[in-house]
């Protein structure tokens, strides 16, 4: 061990009660998947099945929490302070700062598309555009972390109330502190600044009051605030052991996805609203009730075996790919933020290669991308979010007031690598399909909804021509279809004739009168998590259901590395955390210049296991995974 890794590990060991959190339940495994590694070897669509099986837990919990009147409740504290001109903050970290720009992004798209529909009303179009900038996401990091995970930024406190501050929150305002766990100091932050102004705060978390309190000082404060209104949403363990990107933010986005479709539909029921625009006698009365019921179907689709079977089989596709070393490109449009969001979060969660800039040429290159059909990526990027996107550039000067000195270099290095430059570095739109060009060995997969399947069934659609142009590349195909029973076996006929090699996967959607489609973006999110997870625990990357290549880019994660390493070595708590940060030191080169590496959990077990170096117990796991 240098002395400058024992002094990491000394650091942290210090502040370690503050993050110790095995005994959350979020950070339980579950049951049901407690072999899941031993069943996705053996049978694909068996290991889907038991990750569905734990979403089953979010329809039990949304079903509770739709009887209980609890989501009408916040809808009209939420339609109050509209009237007043207050507006709302969504706010998260990691999966929760992903989920906090989707409802943005959906609450946006939805206005946006009333606007467009007002032909020569100027007064709904006012309207419609000036209730569509009420809603505002505020991520760790900004929404830079949309693409990669932001180093250590869920850590501060100072951080959250800073980025929420910085956006003006005022006494008329509503704050959704989101955070699956409900101890992410960035996010009890932003709850901390919507008390000091005197916003009305609800904090959402997943895990049991009790359990908080006993284990997490933080937690316990906010809890306890009379000021913070909790809404706790707690499902059980998670699917993957720890990965509360899952289970958590599933049924978060399902309960406040349900709460903005009441508010719309009240504003529309409004007088000013009139039912102008394209929706006429939207219904706010019973729409939980009518979405727990739909969510169950979606579910029920979900676990059916002609939906597993497909799934599996572009689960092979994938995993042949990656396998191979080959790479794999998505292709989205109205829900690319969902698969953008599944992606991503692969990264953190399963050490695999972040997106690549398209510049970078020492960065290792991504196993997966997205592409969207706009012609730049700053047109790209505004599509996904329905907005400009807002990445975080504060100056030296606010950096020294929110850091102590020892760590103000290592911010502002952070902040340099976050900005909105750095992001559009990301080409997501259709000028960065020539820095991926996809040949023989690797994979397109296309993401279609049933609004937008003519980009898939027209000639010289986007879809289509991406999919037809990675074929005479020689690459591998794929399709996720979503959509009404009769649009399902349309696109089935279509594809059977037009490239029967295409693995398909047809999702038969609730036919509902949600105006947002919430039952279906849940379902979609169901449906990508099972998929990449699937994906990566054939690849090897779980142990059980233990996510034993997790990458620890914060206290929460170095907490969850060490207690790893704790169950698979036997070792003390504090010895296993000096081993990790002593192979931290060792990868960190290649972690930071987004270079492969391998998991620092592997290589620490195996150096305790056998007595190796480093670099001998990387070559010993790279000779287990390749056998």
């Amino acid at each position: 061990m240098s002395a400058t890794s024992d002094q990491r590990s000394q650091e942290f060991l210090k502040i370690a009660d503050q993050f110790k959190l095995g005994a959350l339940v979020t950070e339980s495994p579950h049951p049901v998947t407690a072999n899941l590694s031993e069943v996705v070897r053996r049978d694909l669509a068996e290991g889907l099945k038991l990750l569905f099986e734990v979403d089953a837990d979010v329809v039990r919990k949304y079903r509770e929490v739709a009887a209980s009147g609890r989501i009408e409740q916040i809808a009209q504290t939420v339609l109050g302070a509209l009237r007043r001109g207050g507006r709302m903050f969504f706010t998260g970290c990691g999966s929760t700062g992903r989920l906090s720009i989707q409802l943005v992004s959906i609450w946006r798209d939805f206005w946006q598309q009333q606007a467009a529909g007002a032909g020569g009303d100027a007064a709904w179009r006012a309207r419609a555009r000036d209730l569509e900038d009420r809603a505002f996401a505020v991520m760790a990091g900004g929404d830079f972390a949309l693409i990669k995970a932001v180093e250590g930024f869920e850590d501060f406190t100072a951080f959250g109330k800073k980025q929420l501050g910085d956006l003006g929150v005022c006494e008329r305002d509503v704050v959704f502190a989101i955070t699956e766990g409900g101890e992410t100091s960035f996010v009890i932050g932003t709850a901390w600044k919507g008390v000091e102004v005197g916003a009305k705060v609800y904090f959402v978390y997943n895990n049991p009051d009790e359990v908080l309190c006993a284990h997490v000082q933080r937690s316990r404060e906010v809890i306890q605030e009379p000021r913070i209104e909790k809404v706790n949403l707690a499902t059980g363990p998670m699917a993957i052991t720890g990965s509360t990107r899952m289970q958590a933010t599933s049924i978060q986005l399902a309960v406040l996805v349900t709460m903005l479709e009441v508010v719309v539909r009240q504003l529309l029921d409004e007088p000013t609203g009139g039912g102008r625009g394209s929706v006429e006698g939207a219904r706010a009365s019973g729409v939980p009730e009518r979405f727990a019921a739909w969510l169950a179907e979606m579910h029920a689709t979900l676990t059916s075996s002609p939906v597993r079977e497909a799934l599996a089989r572009l689960v092979a596709l994938e995993v042949s790919v990656y396998r191979a070393g080959h790479k794999n490109n998505y292709f989205a449009d109205r829900v690319a933020i969902d698969l953008l969001t599944d992606t991503t979060e692969r990264s953190p969660t399963y050490c695999t290669p972040p997106f690549r800039k398209f510049d970078d040429t020492t960065a290792s290159e991504s196993w997966a991308f997205l592409y969207v059909p706009y012609a730049d990526s700053p047109t790209a990027w505004e599509r996904i979010c329905r907005r400009q996107p807002r990445c975080v550039e504060w100056s030296a000067e606010e950096v020294r007031e929110l850091v102590p000195e020892d760590k103000f270099a290592r911010t502002m290095e952070v902040l340099r690598k976050i900005g909105y430059r750095e992001l559009m570095r990301f080409r997501i739109g259709l000028d960065g399909l020539k820095d991926r060009p996809l040949g023989p060995g690797d994979s397109a997969v296309a993401l279609v909804t049933e609004a937008e399947k003519e980009g898939l069934l027209a000639p010289g659609g986007f879809f289509r021509a991406q999919l037809e142009s990675a074929r005479r590349a020689g690459a591998k195909t794929g399709l996720i279809f979503v959509g009404s029973a009769e649009a399902c076996r349309e696109i089935g006929a279509f594809v059977s004739g037009w490239n029967p090699d295409c693995v398909a996967v047809r999702v038969t959607v609730p036919q509902t009168d949600l105006l947002l489609q919430g039952v279906t973006r849940v379902g979609l999110k169901m449906l990508l998590n099972a998929l990449s997870t699937c994906t990566m625990v054939r690849l090897g990357r779980v142990m059980g259901n233990f996510m034993i290549w997790v990458v620890p880019s914060n206290l929460k994660l170095i907490d969850r590395a060490t207690r790893y390493i704790q169950k698979l070595t036997g070792l003390s708590y504090e010895a296993a955390n000096r081993l990790l940060f002593e192979v931290i030191e060792y990868v960190e080169p290649r972690m930071k210049a987004d270079q492969a590496y391998p998991p620092v959990v592997g290589v620490a077990v195996l150096r305790h296991r056998h007595g190796l170096s480093n670099e001998a117990a990387e070559e010993r796991l790279k000779a287990e995974l390749a056998g």
